[in-house]
């Protein structure tokens, strides 16, 4: 059991294996090795592909980061996947966004929508980084988790 407090195990449980993979590494990590991980998956997290920049237009804008964020979500085959457009200048939503693409591209749409929508406190994160900038976090989940939704709702039938 990572965690003493009965709501937060619960909210791990409903991570991906691979989410959970990261929080154990973010968990056990000092608040100044929290930040140097969140460097390193910005780092990670690869531009758009160059066959999806004629699509910009198509990308959600989240408008409550202070960055500018565009997020393409798809669903092919039963998995999502998701895309951002970030500028290299802006580490912690970049981070952010790496780790979401790393614990949830190839995620089944149920996966997704599972995942706790403060995800950023089982990281630790809200102990690292600003209330403002955990605002423009927790909003990227939320619009991953919506257009994951819309993706794969069944229209009602007429």
């Amino acid at each position: 059991m990572l965690f003493t407090d009965p709501d937060l195990q619960a909210q791990f449980n409903a991570c991906t294996p691979r989410l959970q993979a990261i929080i154990r590494e973010f968990r056990e990590a000092t608040p100044s090795e929290r930040v140097e991980y969140m460097i390193e998956y910005a780092e990670a997290l690869p531009d758009l592909p160059p066959h999806l920049q004629h699509r910009r237009g198509e990308m959600e804008t989240v408008h409550e980061c202070q960055t500018p964020v565009l997020l393409l979500t798809e669903v092919e085959d039963g998995r999502v996947h998701f895309h951002f457009d970030i500028p290299r200048e802006s580490p912690t939503v970049r981070g952010y966004a790496g780790i979401l693409a790393e614990g949830l591209n190839g995620a089944s749409p149920t996966e997704v929508l599972a995942t706790p929508d403060d995800l950023y406190r089982l990281l630790g994160l809200h102990e690292v980084i600003s209330h403002l900038r955990l605002r423009g976090l927790h909003a990227l989940l939320g619009y991953i988790k919506r257009q994951t939704l819309s993706l794969t709702a069944t229209p009602a039938a007429s």
